[in-house]
């Protein structure tokens, strides 16, 4: 059996309705995936596809859109089914035309009303990918601790192992140390979360409703969400003053948004190389500068 016909015989299974592959069109846009879209003439879905090897980060993805979906707050695609043949996985999604632009105000208000699902710890239930990149999400009860541990400590060992030591590795050990000052006069919660939220992860359906997809979804600090989306650009004012009127920042996010944005600029360098390496030392030398 082909890939495409194990694919359509899924879809049949999961939705009770008959559906055999008519046509695929590829999508641009992925850097890690291939992605299609799928019909039958009628009915339409957004198919992702890799080698067998990466089913968990698919199978984490899904997962990952369940529990966005289940909050009722910011629309995303919905999975469909998700498994391989043998030799490559497929993640099939609900196709959505995005053909508009995005209400920045309700998507920060539903953006927010999103933050605002909490669980009791740090983390989630599994592991999942930031990018191509192993994203561990052990669970703590301490924010603090889970950040040192699974997000900056741990892309700081990757770079260290693809040979950017040195001055990166002692400034961030250095960071890690002084890690709790940024914390003295907050306590986040353990916020529901997108996990990769930029530019590229936003849309909009005809309508302008908000669609955000690709998540590393977990529960953190909302903070971490926000700074995120102010990395490659930012969403605008309109964006954010929505946001702080649905749930005011406290004052100390300045200085957290460059800690928080560090993990992601790393991660870039252990993934794309050596251009991030001296914006990765630049930050960690911003925010140390700001506590000390």
């Amino acid at each position: 059996m082909s890939l495409w016909q194990t694919i359509s015989k899924h879809i049949s299974t999961t939705t009770g309705e008959d559906f055999d592959i008519s046509q695929q069109q590829g999508v641009g846009g992925g850097c890690i995936n291939d992605a299609l879209k799928i019909t039958d003439g009628k009915r339409h879905y957004f198919v992702k596809i890799n080698h067998v090897s990466h089913g968990d980060m698919f199978e984490a993805e899904a997962q990952g859109l369940y529990e966005l979906a289940a909050s009722h707050t910011v629309r995303v695609p919905e999975p469909v089914c998700y498994g391989d043949d043998g030799s490559q996985c497929y993640l099939v999604l609900e196709y959505l035309q995005m053909s508009g632009s995005a209400n920045m105000a309700q998507f920060a208000q539903q953006f927010a009303a999103m933050h605002r699902i909490t669980e009791k710890q740090f983390g989630w239930f599994r592991n999942n990918t930031i990018g191509s990149t192993p994203q561990i999400n052990t669970q703590h009860h301490d924010w603090v601790s889970f950040w040192r541990d699974n997000r900056l400590g741990y892309q700081l060992k990757l770079a260290a192992d693809k040979g950017y030591g040195g001055e990166l590795q002692s400034l961030g050990e250095k960071l890690m140390a002084d890690l709790p000052s940024l914390f003295n006069y907050y306590q986040p919660l353990a916020s529901m979360m997108h996990g990769d939220l930029w530019g590229g992860n936003l849309a909009a359906l005809a309508d302008g409703t908000p669609v955000i997809y690709d998540p590393a979804f977990y529960y953190g600090d909302r903070e971490a969400d926000l700074a995120m989306t102010q990395l490659f650009g930012g969403f605008g004012r309109r964006f954010y003053d929505a946001y702080n009127e649905a749930w005011p920042l406290d004052d100390g996010y300045s200085v957290r948004k460059t800690f928080y944005n560090l993990y992601h600029i790393i991660n870039h360098l252990n993934m794309f190389g050596g251009a991030y390496h001296g914006q990765a030392i630049s930050m960690t030398e911003q925010v140390l500068a700001e506590i000390s």
